[in-house]
This record gives structure tokens, sequence and C-alpha cells, in this order.
């Protein structure tokens, strides 16, 4: 299977299918609205206004799974991104990334790029908080927490996985070298 197999649940119910993206650079991203990784909405959003017309998407998939962090209905996330951080992309509806009930896209993007630990100030910190949850956090491909992000290019390869505490910079180089 290929990232354009899959299909993810918008707000409304209905599916949205990867093929929509086919010929497309994406970020994929689970986003938290209570997270102190929030603020990457900012540098996300001016990601897409800089590179939409390149061909570029955003594939906001909001999750609840790290601490709570993103607790309000579908509505009241994207209430929150468009008036905070003036989002224009779509968000789909808040799903598990992680466990019996992670959305098969998740399942797949984890199977093309793995944990491959974390950098910068925080990676001590996080490591830590993590090994409290799961000792083996190294060692599986489980996303870590909110706002890790997926680069699938324009022929649907997962080409780079990013860590919440990744510097944006990094990630914009990395999409922008794929347009």
């Amino acid at each position: 299977m290929s990232f354009y197999d899959y299909s993810v649940p918008m707000t409304n119910g209905e599916m949205r299918s990867m093929k929509e993206f086919e010929g497309k650079v994406v970020l994929v991203v689970n986003t938290a609205t209570g997270c102190g990784f929030t603020p990457q909405y900012k540098e996300i959003e001016g990601m897409y206004e800089k590179y939409h017309d390149r061909g570029f998407e955003v594939l906001d998939i909001p999750c609840n799974q790290f601490a709570g962090q993103t607790p309000g209905t579908d509505e009241e996330i994207h209430e929150f991104c468009t008036l905070r951080y003036n989002t224009q992309f779509p968000q789909m509806k808040k799903s598990d990334v992680n466990g019996e009930n992670e959305l098969p896209l998740y399942t797949y993007l984890k199977s093309q790029k793995g944990f491959e630990g974390f950098t910068g100030p925080m990676a001590i910190p996080m490591g830590l908080m993590l090994k409290k949850i799961d000792k083996d956090f190294k060692n599986n491909p489980n996303i870590k927490w909110n706002f890790t992000k997926f680069v699938i290019d324009r022929e649907g390869n997962v080409v780079a996985r990013f860590e919440p505490m990744a510097d944006m910079k990094k990630v914009d180089a990395c999409v922008e070298s794929l347009l």
C-alpha cells in the first residue's frame, strides 16, 4: 500500500482520500490546542501560505492522546486555530495516532519512518518524561507527542519524520527542497 491508498475522517464525517494529494508535497501533523508546541501552528501556517501555490498541503489531524491536550470538539479546535493562528489549511476529525484505534494512515506512516530520537534542548527532558510512560519508547515507532510531523513527497513517499521539538526551519527546508 502507498500513502495514496489511505483516507482520514474530516470533521463533517466524510472521508478524505490521500489521492487528492497526488503530485503535491504534504505535511502530516498530529496537533493539539493546549500543548507547549501549539505555537508551531504559526510556523506551519506560514509554510502553508508560502508554499501552497507551489503544491504544498497540510494535513492537520488533532489528537487528544498526549496528556489530554486537545480536549475540545472538532468545532472548538477549528475555532481556536483560525482565531489564534489564522490557519487556512483544513483540519481533520480529532483522531488517535497510536493504539488499537489509530488511524490506518498513521500505522503506515510509522512503518515508513520510525522514531529516530529527539534533538535540541528538550531532548533529555522529553526522554525522561516518556520513559515513565513507556520504558521502551526509543525502540518503537509510535508517535511520542503532539506535533510530530511527516513529510510526503510528490510521488507519495514518506521522506522525513520530525519529532515535536525539531527546528521548524529544518522542516521548512525539507518541504522547500521537494517543491
